[in-house]
């Protein structure tokens, strides 16, 4: 499955889609990424003088492509799936934040699977500016009903 089709897949649009890229793709890993436009809304408020980048806002874009963009992937992998049909729902997040994320920066998002069992994603997740910085780590889950 290319990157193009695995975005198109996924149930967001702008302003709530935070993928802009797959770069890689395979069984156990994805990579992607996003650029943060210093135009989107939430800026307008966070924080006043000196906008940075919502924590949750970047465990968004973190779930779009380590848990939905990953997970679509993996579910294309099997036979006899619409994925037209699929569910998503996030179950967990532990994540730690390291680095803010500016207005026009662009992050690079890498999961590894932990395992993908009886519908449920687990991925162990690294944000990281284009510096090579690490902004978030943590892990992820979540539930994909084809």
């Amino acid at each position: 499955m290319k990157s193009s089709k695995i975005i198109s897949k996924l149930p967001y649009q702008e302003p709530f889609l935070y993928v802009k890229t797959i770069d890689e793709v395979s069984e156990n890993f994805i990579k992607g990424s996003y650029t943060f436009k210093a135009s989107s809304w939430f800026y307008k408020g966070h924080f006043k003088n000196n906008p940075i980048t919502p924590g949750v806002i970047l465990t968004e874009c973190a779930a779009q492509i380590g848990l939905a963009s990953f997970g679509f992937y993996l579910l294309s992998q099997k036979e006899n799936i619409n994925l037209e049909q699929v569910k998503l729902a996030m179950t967990s997040t532990n994540v730690e934040f390291l680095k803010p994320v500016l207005p026009g920066d662009k992050v690079l998002v890498e999961a590894e699977k932990v395992y993908f069992r009886f519908n449920k994603l687990k991925v162990s997740v690294k944000m990281f500016d284009l510096s090579g910085d690490l902004v978030l780590r943590g892990e992820l889950a979540g539930v994909i009903l084809p």
